[in-house]
C-alpha cells in the first residue's frame, strides 16, 4: 500500500530461480545502551516479551544460530536455546525473524562485553515492523509500542523511525539503495551491529522519535532546554523519566522526498541541535559522509 508518508520499496533478490525481498521500507526502534550484556539481559529479555505481546507471538517463527548463522525454527526448543545463550553467555548476539528468507518482523540484538571491546562499544537492540503495522495500526500504536520498549531498557540514544530494511552486511545491497537513499532522507540505512561496536554515547542520526538519555540531554540542559532550541510546530518534547526524554517530529514518520521539494525541515532543526553529539563521519567513503549530513548541509 503507498503510503503519502513514504513510499513502497520492494526490491528482490532471485537465486537458483528462487525469488525472496531484498529490501523494503519498514520501521526500525532501536536503542543503544552503555553497558555490558550481562548488565542488560534481563531487561532486553523483557522488551523483546512487549515486542512479542505487541505484535503476536507467531511473528517471529525462525532465528540465526549465533555461532553458525544457520536459521533454524524458533520452537520451543528454538526458544529455550535463544534465552539459554542470552543469560549464559558474557557477550553475544540475537537475530530473530518472521521469515529467513525475507525482510518483515525482525529482533536484532548485539550484546558486548565491555571490559575487552573498544572503549566506544555498546549493547544494542533493535525491533523491526514493517510499514503494514502503521498502515493497520496507525502511527499512535507504533509510537505507543517504542515508549513501552524505552520504558524496559536502560539506554543512553536511541530512535525509531522509518528505514531500508535488509540483512545487514550482505553484498549488493549497496548499490541498490544509492538513489534512493538520497532520495528520501527520512529513511534510514541501519547498521545496528557494527555500529554497536563505535557509536558509544554518540547520537546515531536524527529520525521520527529521538530517545535522548544521558550525557546529551544533561548537556542540552534537559528536556526544558530541548525545548527552548526547538521551534517546529509539531515537534514535541516528552519527559521519560530517569533523566530520559523522547523528540518525535509529527504524527507521522516522514520520508521526505527531495525530488519533490520535501526536505524535512522539523528534522533538519534537530539535527543541528544534536550536532555536536551526532555520530558522524564513520565512514571512509565521500558518499556515504554525505548522506550522513544530509540534514545539516
Amino acid at each position: 500500500m503507498m503510503s503519502e508518508h513514504y513510499p513502497s520499496i520492494r526490491i528482490y533478490n532471485c537465486i537458483d530461480e528462487r525469488r525472496s525481498l531484498l529490501i523494503r521500507e519498514s520501521v526500525s526502534i532501536t536503542f543503544y545502551m552503555k553497558r555490558s550484556h550481562q548488565e542488560v539481559v534481563q531487561a532486553v529479555l523483557r522488551s523483546l516479551e512487549v515486542y512479542r505481546l505487541a505484535v503476536g507471538p507467531q511473528k517471529l517463527g525462525w532465528y540465526a544460530d549465533p555461532y553458525s548463522g544457520d536459521w533454524d525454527e524458533l520452537d520451543d526448543k528454538g526458544w529455550a536455546y535463544i534465552r539459554q545463550q542470552m543469560l549464559e553467555e558474557p557477550a553475544t548476539s540475537m537475530w530473530l525473524s518472521e521469515l529467513p528468507t525475507t525482510t518483515g518482523y525482525d529482533v536484532i540484538y548485539r550484546g558486548n562485553l565491555l571490559d575487552i571491546c573498544e572503549t566506544d562499544a555498546v549493547s544494542a537492540i533493535s525491533f523491526l515492523l514493517p510499514t503494514e503495522y502503521l498502515e493497520e495500526h496507525g502511527p499512535a500504536r507504533a509510537r505507543k509500542l517504542a515508549l513501552e520498549l524505552a520504558a524496559e531498557l536502560p539506554f543512553n540514544s536511541g530512535h525509531a523511525g522509518l528505514c531500508f530494511n535488509f540483512p545487514e552486511g550482505l553484498l549488493g545491497t549497496a548499490g541498490a539503495l544509492h538513489d534512493m537513499r538520497f532520495r528520501y532522507p527520512g529513511l534510514d540505512v541501519p547498521e545496528v551491529r557494527s555500529t554497536s561496536y563505535s557509536i558509544g554515547l554518540r547520537v546515531d542520526g536524527v529520525h521520527w522519535m529521538n530517545f535522548l538519555g544521558q550525557p546529551v540531554l544533561g548537556a542540552l540542559g534537559g528536556a526544558a532546554g530541548l525545548r527552548t532550541r526547538l521551534h517546529s510546530p509539531d515537534t514535541t518534547v516528552q519527559e521519560l523519566g530517569n533523566e530520559q526524554a523522547v523528540v518525535t517530529l509529527g504524527q507521522w514518520p516522514e520520508a521526505g522526498d527531495l525530488e519533490q521539494g520535501h526536505t524535512l525541515p522539523a528534522y533538519r532543526e534537530l539535527a543541528h541541535v544534536l550536532e555536536p553529539w551526532l555520530y558522524l563521519d564513520r565512514h571512509s567513503d565521500e558518499d556515504l559522509r554525505r548522506w550522513e549530513r544530509r540534514f545539516l548541509d
